[in-house]
């Protein structure tokens, strides 16, 4: 074999083998990329359907525990009689400003009692307010009203028939289970869907059945949740009855539910859903508790998962289901891409390696013969200079070589020589670049210093020596840093050498990092700081550290600040809600026995809100706090749970000593005004007195018994709050209690002259004598003012309106607030606030704007001629005629 064809058969089992080497690599590189390329779609798309499963069933579960709260809350203001639901007024304003709190899922909210009467609010087809009555007053059936803007029942919007609460699945299903319950799913009285109930039985003390308290919830609103969940992945999802398979949602659009011909109602089953993933994910879960599915037929992949949610009453399961094809789809095309791309790029690498090889093979030889020839000595060969490529270069590379080599060997001296100088220039490099290392280092704003292995110091920068309060390098230069400036902790004790993260980075070779101790400054003072210690490794050995450290002081006290704002109320400054529920807990221990709850809640807060404005209300809430961190101890822990609710939790104190402590409060209290509103609140406790009783029931107890002193305080504590208005009026203005007195004496008599029976009369003196309260809100010098500007006239115009709202909100007042209100309204219509006339204002208004009318003329010029002339003139204008005739009348008697 010639030396030609021997080369030509290594050549060819280089490239063969060379191929081959590629394309398996590349095989079974490309197989375990593209398998686990699959593989982690496939878990990515698993991993989606179960982050759907568990959004739905985390808004499940918020959906069917919100009505369980909202009953567990309010059940007993029905139990306690603090919602009088015989008082119609009071029990509609109730039921309506509740579920207007309430989120829209709820769709009503309801009372059936046990005889059969049901009351309650609802939101109608446009989301609107209705009050729900049926009792005896709407002969047993339905009736919906709408609501006027004082929250009172307006006119009938909608008549239904007979309706007994006693009969319904969540009426039944409470009374059954005794306790908090839902019902089974139902089609809804009025609405054309599902509806499932939260009920809850209320017992009177004896223990009989007074009612049951129902939240409503519509279930169609789940469906269009699931739809818009699951949609942008391509699925599908289902709420279904673990027992019947039946189907209480889904994201299809598929109907629930349907109404036979016979009115009786027809479920959609699971096994209706023409889907064999959601069967099998249904089936397999009830049978075996399996919660993740896969199926395949033929290129169609579907991964479902599945879980289980239940309540009282409650089995259901959730299932959602999602295509694999929005991810696979994509894997697929990027293989098929990729493997097109490898097969062009292995034809490629092979095409251009034949043609490297064939041109490097031949000059190569020769390469090799000179390079052997110089390493020998001889230095006059030289390599022929054929091709202008890499070959190329390498023999102008090596003839370049040998003609340096020849050169050396007669100009050593010349070569020393410009080493040297070469020599001298990197050592002049290295100094500036030392310099301008320095200039870095002293640019920087964090402190930086280095150590050497005993902890001596090497370097550090202008930061290090202001932060440190030193005047120069050589104060800290070679001293031990340790013993320097970290010698000690923050409260004087010393910092043992072997607990310094410093010592440790040069012991251990690794970097540490602390932000909580201190730097000692050249003064004695010391600062909060945070360090980094990284070890100097050189030759594989630490030889040092280097620590950049900042002052960390500003940022200690920004979180101190957030710290405390998270735990205070930012008006009080005492704990807030979430500071209670933390702190209160860890005071439940054997050591703080006995301990005692006082739950208190301020009274007339909103009164004062709403006449006097929030800074009013803000003051008395804060002046509250004052009086209870004044009656208690350091130890004691005090929270506002909200705007008007505050708790105090007393440990080592007794059922006496809390009594002496809430006598002590009301005491202040009662000594303590803000703008006219005499402060007062009411206040319950509770003791724990053994380890075994519940903390939680404690604290329920005194709630409760703050609720039964602020319901049987209620009538003494309203009728001191108007008298309190009332007196801080007339001491203001002399004039107007003067004006009140007048006006009550001459209302009485012409009431008397009219025949008004003993309750009438009662309620035109009370009218008579409060129908100018609402102006407790006008600033003194308006009262007594006789010229009023344009701005101040109009506050004057609003006092009936502040009168009516005072007045509504007391039981003893309530009757005579309407009255109040339209003691300035004309009988041509033209009075103010609302511009009644006629028939429509009030009979007892209309006789107290003839009185009050004129005890103002007389006042004013002290001329009872004067006064009659301007009734005379009035009639039919100002004033009723038949009823301002009749007043004249009556004076001209006397």
């Amino acid at each position: 074999m010639t030396r030609d064809t021997h080369d030509l058969s290594i050549k060819t089992i280089i490239i063969t083998t060379f191929v081959l080497v590629i394309i398996v690599a590349v095989v079974v590189i490309a197989y375990l990329i593209f398998s686990r390329w699959y593989s982690s779609a496939e878990s990515t798309v698993m991993k989606i359907s179960h982050s759907i499963n568990n959004h739905i069933y985390e808004q499940v579960a918020s959906f069917m525990e919100s009505p369980v709260s909202i009953n567990n809350e309010n059940h007993k203001l029905i139990r306690d009689g603090i919602v009088d639901i015989q008082n119609e007024e009071e029990r509609e304003r109730y039921f309506l400003g509740a579920l207007d709190s309430f989120d829209e899922e709820i769709y009503s909210y309801s009372y059936g009692t046990a005889e059969g009467a049901y009351y309650g609010a609802r939101r109608n087809e446009t989301g609107e307010l209705e009050i729900m009555r049926n009792d005896h007053s709407t002969g047993g059936n339905s009736w919906y009203f709408s609501v006027d803007d004082d929250y009172r029942a307006g006119d009938i919007a909608v008549k239904l028939g007979q309706f007994d609460p006693r009969t319904r699945p969540w009426f039944k299903a409470a009374v059954e289970a005794g306790a908090p319950a839902f019902s089974p799913l139902y089609k809804h009285f009025v609405m054309d869907d599902l509806t499932v109930s939260v009920a809850t039985p209320v017992y009177s003390s004896e223990g009989v059945l007074k009612g049951v308290l129902g939240t409503h919830m519509l279930l169609s609103k789940i469906g269009t949740f699931l739809e818009k969940t699951v949609t942008p992945y391509e699925g599908i999802a289902l709420i279904v009855e673990r027992e019947s398979g039946y189907v209480i949602a889904n994201s299809q659009g598929l109907q629930n539910f349907a109404i036979r011909p016979d009115r009786s109602l027809e479920r959609l089953h699971i096994e209706q859903i023409t889907n064999e993933a959601l069967h099998r994910a249904f089936k397999q879960f009830t049978s075996t508790g399996k919660s993740q599915v896969t199926y395949r037929q033929g290129i169609e992949h579907m991964f479902a998962d599945v879980q289980g949610f239940q309540a009282e009453g409650v089995d259901w399961v959730i299932i959602s289901a999602v295509t694999g094809d929005f991810l696979l789809d994509e894997v697929q095309q990027s293989i098929s891409l990729t493997i097109l791309l490898i097969i062009i790029a292995i034809l490629a690498i092979v095409l251009i390696y034949r043609l490297i090889t064939s041109r490097l093979f031949r000059p190569i030889q020769e390469l090799l013969d000179v390079s052997k020839a110089i390493a020998e000595g001889d230095l006059s060969r030289r390599v022929t200079v054929a091709r202008d490529d890499e070959i190329g270069s390498i023999a102008s590379s090596l003839n370049h070589v040998a003609n340096s080599l020849h050169q050396l060997f007669f100009n050593l001296e010349n070569s020393v020589e410009k080493r040297t100088h070469e020599l001298h220039e990197t050592n002049t490099q290295l100094e500036a670049n030392r310099d301008q290392l320095s200039l870095i280092l002293n640019s920087a704003a964090e402190g930086i210093y280095g150590i050497d292995s005993e902890g001596k110091c090497t370097f550090c920068n202008r930061s290090s020596l202001l932060l440190l309060g030193y005047d120069k390098e050589q104060d800290l230069l070679g001293k031990n840093m340790h013993e320097l400036i970290h010698h000690s902790y923050e409260d004087g004790s010393k910092f043992p050498l072997d607990s310094c993260k410093v010592f440790r980075a040069i012991q251990t070779g690794i970097g540490y990092s602390e932000n909580g101790e201190v730097f000692w400054r050249k003064d004695g003072s010391n600062f909060p700081v945070s360090y980094h210690a990284f070890p100097q490794i050189r030759n594989e050995q630490v030889i040092g550290a280097v620590i950049t450290f900042t002052d960390i002081t500003e940022r200690r006290q920004h979180e101190q600040q957030i710290e405390y704002m998270r735990c205070h109320d930012s008006l009080t400054g005492l704990h807030n809600r979430n500071c209670f529920e933390e702190k209160h807990t860890t005071m439940d221990v054997p050591e703080n026995l006995p301990l005692s709850i006082i739950f208190a809640d301020i009274n007339a807060l909103k009164l004062t809100n709403d006449i006097f404005g929030h800074s009013a209300g803000d003051e008395l809430i804060k002046k509250s706090a004052e009086i209870l961190k004044h009656a208690c101890r350091e130890s004691d822990i005090i929270a506002r749970l909200g705007g008007d609710e505050f708790i105090i939790v007393l440990p080592n104190t007794t059922a006496d000593d809390a009594a002496r402590i809430i006598g002590q409060i009301q005491l202040e209290f009662s000594q303590t005004k803000v703008e006219a509103m005499r402060c007062s609140i009411s206040l319950g406790s509770c003791t724990k007195v053994h380890q075994e009783q519940s903390l939680n029931d404690t604290v329920v107890t005194a709630e409760n018994q703050m609720y039964q002193d602020k319901t049987r305080n209620r009538g003494t504590v309203n009728r001191a709050i108007i008298s309190a208005l009332q007196e801080t009026l007339h001491t203001r203005s002399p004039r107007e209690k003067d004006h009140a007195e007048k006006v009550q004496v001459i209302a009485s008599r012409f009431g008397s002259s009219l025949h008004l029976n003993e309750a009438e009369i009662s309620a035109l003196e009370r009218t008579a004598y409060l129908h100018d309260i609402g102006k407790i809100v006008l600033e003194p010098h308006i009262l007594d003012c006789e010229q009023l500007r344009d701005d101040e006239r109009e506050q004057i115009r609003q006092h009936p309106a502040i009168g009516y709202r005072i007045l509504n909100l007391f039981d003893d007042t309530l009757d005579i607030a309407e009255y109040v209100y339209g003691h300035h309204e004309r009988w041509d219509g033209s009075g103010y606030p609302r511009g009644l006339k006629h028939d429509q204002i009030p009979y007892i208004s209309r006789i107290l704007s003839i009185a009050e009318a004129y005890e103002r003329i007389v006042e004013r010029s002290h001329s009872r001629e004067e006064a009659f002339k301007e009734i005379r003139e009035g009639k039919g204008t100002q004033f009723d005629p038949e009823l301002a005739q009749a007043f004249l009348d009556m004076m001209e008697q006397q």
